[in-house]
């Protein structure tokens, strides 16, 4: 009798064994699914960030160093406003040099300049194909349902992201390097900056900006696992507006308040989406649950 329960015991241990390797087994399957995914990834940074070394004379002076230069496209477009409404905006907002001089301090710094900002190019081309290739990995795991209405995440997350990037660039990078190189706190005291002062900053304004432009797309995943929901948005609205203001105020470290006003707007414009898509998110949820009741 004993004989037979240990048999029987030692048939459910390897059961159970048998059931534990194969969850392991799925699990690092699923790992190596999804090394193949982001090694693809890498890969297609890997080809822009060779593009860009390539190609370098275009990149640094035409896109790295642009919003150094007084001929800029903000710049331009900031003196023609000047010129349509010359009783309403100061003159001073008229930017036709930027101060300050640049410079390279370490015996490879060009080098490294030339490395840093071609890899930074790189990440922001490859960041679509990314999405894309995450996508991929996450969409067997999805409802049909659900497949349907995350089928444009990839393209509304690489719009969102590229367009922050160009407010990034084209709004956010030029106001603040303007300010910085004009601020001083004294006559004696001359801006000379370092390269890799000037293109981390201006890296970290664009990049940043396209991160927090996923805004939207962030709220939708979060309303989707229930975490979520537009009236908790809505009651918080008042606490948003000052925590939009404040970022708008680290990111554009000026005291013009058109300035901030100007940086501060797309961010409330896609605060209010966020809500629009939760509140869509939960009217769906609701209407399925009455048609199933």
């Amino acid at each position: 009798m004993s004989v037979t329960k240990e048999r029987k015991s030692l048939v459910k241990s390897i059961t159970e064994k048998g059931k534990t390797m194969e969850a392991e087994m799925s699990f690092f399957d699923h790992l190596d699914v999804l090394r193949k995914h982001l090694v693809r990834s890498v890969l297609a940074i890997a080809v822009f960030t060779g593009l860009a070394f390539y190609y370098y004379d275009f990149i640094f002076d035409t896109v790295v160093m642009g919003p150094r230069k007084g001929d800029f496209w903000t710049y331009r477009m900031m003196c023609k406003m000047v010129e349509a409404f010359p009783k309403y905006i100061d003159k001073d907002f008229c930017i036709t040099s930027i101060p300050g001089k640049i410079i390279n301090t370490q015996m490879a710094g060009q080098f490294t300049l030339q490395l840093n900002s071609s890899v930074i190019c790189g990440i922001v081309l490859g960041i679509p194909y990314l999405l894309f290739e995450l996508w991929k990995f996450i969409r067997p795991a999805l409802h049909e349902n659900e497949r349907r209405s995350a089928s444009g995440f990839v393209f509304f997350a690489s719009v969102l992201f590229l367009l922050g990037v160009l407010f990034g660039y084209y709004i956010v990078s030029p106001l603040s390097v303007n300010f910085l190189s004009n601020y001083s706190v004294s006559k004696e005291i001359e801006n000379t900056i370092t390269i890799d002062s000037y293109l981390s900053s201006v890296a970290t304004l664009t990049l940043g900006t396209g991160i927090i432009f996923e805004l939207p797309v962030i709220i939708y995943v979060l309303s989707k696992l229930g975490i979520m929901t537009p009236k908790f948005m809505r009651s918080n609205r008042r606490y948003a507006v000052v925590l939009i203001l404040v970022i708008s105020a680290i990111v554009t470290p000026t005291a013009d308040i058109m300035t901030m006003l100007i940086v501060s707007a797309p961010l409330f414009l896609l605060f209010e989406l966020s809500i629009f898509i939760s509140a869509n998110i939960e009217r769906k949820r609701n209407k399925e649950l009455n048609g199933a009741a």
